[in-house]
């Protein structure tokens, strides 16, 4: 589907929240009433009691409660099971991976950079694309492509361009350290000598984002609540972005799980909810849709402290033209099942997820972006394309 194929009106948005470390799904959406999953897990198995159901089988974590509250409105779909074949357990490998659809071979574009791509074939907007945070996701890195990086609005159009281009280089000096071990100096120098770097422009247009913006929402204080925040003054701003990347650090539990995934959830439920609500007190829901992704799932068993890294993890789509509820299949938690002896099986390849929000959502062939045709779902109960 042509990228100008859209109906009259808003260009739909994508919001992505990138859960880092390896969100423990089965912790999660939780199979409460599974005895293997109550036996497997001794120290941070949710008590059935504890649990917030959703179906006669799933629930939420207790401290979801928000999330639950989208999934039972009908806004947010749980895509389960999600992976791909012989799944990397490195955090660098497998988040490289989901940013750029090559499980077998290190690649040199980021899917969302290819879409920036056909967005803005001529680079005219640097604010296509804008990543909360410091340091640029590979997701959005190609060279030639233009996104900007912002760690906070509030200063971001107070810098002077002499500031503008040393956080410029530092947020390109966090690429290198950070992508290096996964796809080696060579690949990374290469496109930090072509990566687009025209920010100037783009801190101007940032600049009366946080003076037009009004809202009676209180978001939290955490880093996830206020890119969101960020998120939602650009948005309802005006400024052309399509494409907006957050992070959500903290995920890798090997240790220490309860009490941190615990506050984690809370956090990103709490404010995903809030930034629901500030759209709509906007008018600006109906062309948004929220992808929450993470590299990779958890083992089974817990370890005595926390999980290890596994497979068979998951994703949510949220937004008012979601028709909430579960999608693909939940990984077999039957022993003979296991994966290696102690991972969940993934029932959906994440190239499929990818696929549905760009054909369906985003109005662009995912074809050429993902690397082929992969199963799709049919997560909405209407879109902006045609």
């Amino acid at each position: 589907m042509p990228a100008n194929g859209r109906k009259k009106g808003k260009d739909p948005v994508l919001v992505v929240i990138q859960l880092s470390g390896g969100n423990d799904f089965m912790n999660t959406v939780i199979p409460f009433t599974n005895g293997t999953y109550h036996d497997a897990r001794p120290l941070v198995r949710i008590a059935e009691d504890k649990a917030l159901p959703i179906t006669d089988t799933l629930a939420f974590h207790p401290s979801a409660a928000p999330m639950r509250k989208l999934f039972q409105d009908g806004k947010l779909a749980v895509v389960q099971g999600i992976g791909y074949q012989n799944s990397s357990r490195s955090h660098f490998r497998a988040m490289d991976i989901m940013h750029t659809c090559e499980p077998n071979r290190i690649a040199t574009e980021g899917w969302l950079a290819k879409v920036v791509r056909q967005f803005d074939p001529d680079g005219t907007n640097p604010l296509t694309a804008v990543n909360f945070g410091r340091g640029l996701p590979r997701a959005l890195a190609a060279p030639g492509v233009t996104a900007t990086s912002v760690g906070d609005l509030d200063n971001y159009g107070l810098l002077t361009p002499i500031q503008l281009a040393q956080q410029r280089e530092e947020d390109l000096e966090v690429f290198r350290r950070m992508y290096t071990p996964a796809v080696g100096s060579g690949l990374v120098m290469d496109y930090l000598s072509q990566t687009g770097r025209d920010v100037i422009k783009g801190a101007e247009q940032l600049k009366e984002a946080p003076r037009a913006y009004r809202s009676t929402v209180e978001y939290a204080s955490n880093p996830i609540a206020k890119s969101l925040r960020d998120v939602a003054r650009v948005h309802t701003s005006g400024l052309g972005t399509r494409i907006f990347y957050t992070n959500h650090g903290g995920y890798d539990h090997h240790a220490q799980e309860v009490v941190t995934h615990a506050r984690l959830l809370a956090e990103l439920s709490g404010a995903i909810s809030d930034f629901m609500q500030d759209l709509r007190d906007h008018s600006a829901s109906d062309e948004v849709l929220i992808l929450v992704f993470t590299e990779f799932g958890r083992r089974i068993k817990d370890n005595g402290s926390g999980t290890d890294h596994g497979s068979g993890g998951g994703a949510f789509l949220i937004g008012d033209r979601v028709a909430g509820g579960l999608y693909s299949e939940y990984p077999s938690l039957e022993p003979s099942q296991w994966l290696n002896g102690e991972d969940l099986r993934h029932t959906f390849d994440f190239r499929g997820v990818y696929g549905t929000i760009l054909d369906q959502w985003l109005g662009v062939d995912s074809e050429p972006i993902v690397g082929g045709k992969f199963e799709q779902l049919k997560p909405f109960t209407s879109t902006l394309v045609a």
